[in-house]
C-alpha cells in the first residue's frame, strides 16, 4: 500500500480527496455560519416583537396591571423592566437598524419615539433571570451549564409617561451540526468523480508512461523494440512520439556502427592473413617466429578490439534462465575450473551467451591471478548478485576500477601468456552494463579479490510496478 501512494496514480488519488474533502468543510462551515445568522436574525426579531407589543400594553393598561404584564412577559431568555432612564446610549451593532425598525413598524409607521438597541457578545453563557422560581432557575443552569458564547441584545423603549421599557435577552450561538446528508454527499461525488473520470484519466495517463518505461529499460538492454501507439492525451502522445524518433535514431546509428565494425574487422584480417603468409616464407627461423607471434599477437587484439567496441551491439535475443542451472553448465563448459555454491531458484531474462562469455572472462582472470576460484549467487532486492571471489593477492585499492579501462594491465610484460591484451574486464563490464547491471571489485579482508556481478532481477517495469502495488 505505501508503494502506491508513492505511484503518480495514487499521489493524484489523494490529492483529489483531499481538495474534495477541503471544499466539503469550507461549504458545511459557511453553511452552519450562515444557519447562525439566520438563528440569531429570527431571536433578534422575536424579541423585538415582544417588546413592542409589551410597550403598547403598558401603555393601553391601566398602571396597576404594569408589575403583572412584566411578570407575564418575562422568560428565562427576556427581561422586561421599567425605569426612569434607559439601559442603553448608543447604538453598536449593525443589526440595532433591523431591530429598530422591526420595533418602530409594531407599534405604528407615525410613531416617533426614541428606541435605542444595543448588541454585543458575551463571553458566558445565559444566566438565570432575577426573580425567578428555584426550580426554573435550576433547569435553566442545567440547560446552560458551560462558559459558552452567547449574543445579548439591549433594548430601550421610551413610554408615552416619560419612562423606559428596557429589554435585555442573550442567547447563545447555535451549536455545530453536521448533517449526515452532507456526508453522504461527499462519499457520492468522490466516489462518482475517482471511479468514472479520475480513475479512466489516471489510466489514459499512467498507462502509457508505464509502456514508455518498459520500451526505455528494454532499448537500454538492446532489445528489439516495436514502435509504441500513440495513445493518452497530447502530452503523452508528445511524449511517446518523440520516444518512436529517439528510438528509430538509435537503431539506425547501432545498426551502422555494427556495419562499420564488421567492414574494419574484414579490413584488418585479410592484410593480417597476407602478413602470416608472407611471415611463414622468412628462412631464419628465429626471425620468423618473431614475425608470426606478433602477428598472432595483433589478430588476436584486432578481435579483442572488435568485440568491445561491438558491446551492446549484439543482435543475440533475450531468454530467461535459472541462475543455478546457468552457472552449472558454465562450471562443466569450463571443465569444472571454480567450484559453485548452490542457492535458491532465481529466473531472469538475458542475453545468455553475452553474460556468459563476460562471466568467463572474469573466471579466467581470477583462476589465472588468483588460485583457487569460488562463484556464488543469491537474490538482493530486486537484483541477482554473482560473486567471483579467488585466494590470490587481490588489487591495490587505487587500481580497483582503473583495470576495466581498455588495454590496461597490472602484468607490465606485454606477455600474451601472463597479461593477455588488457580487454578482458573492460568486454565484461560492457557485457554486464548493456543488461543494466554492472561489475565492483573489491579486496576480500582474509585475502583475494571478489568480482561482484549484479543483474536486475524483473526488466519489465508493468511487473515491478504489480509487484510494489
Amino acid at each position: 500500500m505505501r508503494h502506491f501512494f508513492d505511484s503518480l496514480r495514487g499521489q493524484l488519488v489523494l490529492l483529489i480527496i483531499a481538495a474534495l474533502a477541503t471544499a466539503q468543510a469550507v461549504s458545511l462551515w459557511l453553511f452552519v455560519d450562515e444557519r447562525s445568522l439566520a438563528i440569531r436574525a429570527a431571536l433578534g426579531f422575536e424579541a423585538a416583537g415582544r417588546a413592542a407589543n409589551v410597550a403598547r400594553l403598558i401603555e393601553e393598561a391601566p398602571t396597576r396591571l404594569e408589575p403583572a404584564i412584566l411578570r407575564a412577559a418575562n422568560s428565562p431568555l427576556v427581561r422586561f423592566d421599567v425605569s426612569d432612564s434607559p439601559t442603553v446610549d448608543h447604538d453598536t451593532h449593525a443589526d440595532s437598524g433591523a431591530i429598530e425598525a422591526r420595533v418602530r413598524g409594531l407599534l405604528g409607521a407615525s410613531d416617533t419615539r426614541e428606541i435605542r438597541v444595543e448588541v454585543h457578545e458575551v463571553d458566558h453563557g445565559i444566566l438565570p433571570m432575577p426573580h425567578m422560581a428555584p426550580e426554573m432557575a435550576e433547569m435553566h443552569l442545567a440547560m446552560m451549564r458551560g462558559d459558552l458564547s452567547a449574543i445579548e441584545m439591549q433594548l430601550s423603549i421610551a413610554l408615552a409617561d416619560e419612562q423606559w421599557l428596557n429589554v435585555g435577552t442573550r442567547f447563545e450561538r447555535p451549536p455545530l451540526q453536521w448533517p449526515w446528508a452532507s456526508f453522504l454527499s461527499f462519499g457520492i461525488t468522490a466516489a462518482i468523480i475517482l471511479v468514472t473520470a479520475c480513475w479512466f484519466l489516471l489510466t489514459r495517463l499512467t498507462g502509457p508512461l508505464l509502456r514508455v518505461s518498459q520500451a526505455a529499460d528494454s532499448l537500454g538492454r538492446g532489445e528489439n523494440v516495436a514502435p509504441l501507439p500513440l495513445i493518452g492525451p497530447a502530452e503523452v502522445r508528445d511524449l511517446i512520439r518523440t520516444f518512436n524518433r529517439m528510438q528509430d535514431r538509435l537503431t539506425r546509428f547501432l545498426a551502422d556502427r555494427t556495419r562499420l565494425l564488421a567492414a574494419l574487422g574484414h579490413d584488418l584480417r585479410s592484410p593480417l592473413t597476407a602478413l602470416r603468409v608472407r611471415s611463414e616464407m622468412v628462412d631464419e627461423r628465429e626471425t620468423r617466429d618473431s614475425l608470426v607471434a606478433s602477428i598472432e599477437e595483433m589478430q588476436e587484439m584486432v578481435d579483442s578490439t572488435l568485440s568491445f567496441a561491438r558491446g551492446i551491439a549484439s543482435s543475440e535475443d533475450y531468454e530467461t534462465v535459472e541462475m543455478g542451472a546457468f552457472l552449472g553448465q558454465l562450471r562443466t563448459d569450463m571443465l569444472d575450473s571454480f567450484s559453485l555454491q548452490d542457492g535458491e531458484a532465481i529466473h531472469l531474462r538475458l542475453r545468455s551467451h553475452a553474460v556468459r562469455r563476460a562471466l568467463r572472462n572474469l573466471i579466467d582472470n581470477a583462476d589465472r591471478y588468483g588460485g583457487k576460484v569460488e562463484v556464488s549467487y543469491g537474490r538482493e532486492g530486486d537484483h541477482v548478485l554473482v560473486r567471483v571471489a579467488d585466494t590470490g593477492p587481490g588489487i591495490p585499492d587505487g587500481e580497483l576500477e582503473q583495470v576495466f579501462e581498455p588495454y590496461f594491465r597490472l602484468e607490465k610484460s606485454r606477455s600474451r601468456e601472463t597479461g593477455g591484451t588488457g580487454l578482458g574486464l573492460s568486454i565484461a563490464r560492457t557485457i554486464i552494463r548493456a543488461h543494466g547491471g554492472d561489475i565492483s571489485l573489491a579486496n576480500r579482508a582474509e585475502g583475494g579479490l571478489v568480482a561482484t556481478v549484479t543483474l536486475p532481477l524483473a526488466s519489465d517495469p508493468l511487473e515491478r510496478d504489480r509487484t510494489m502495488t
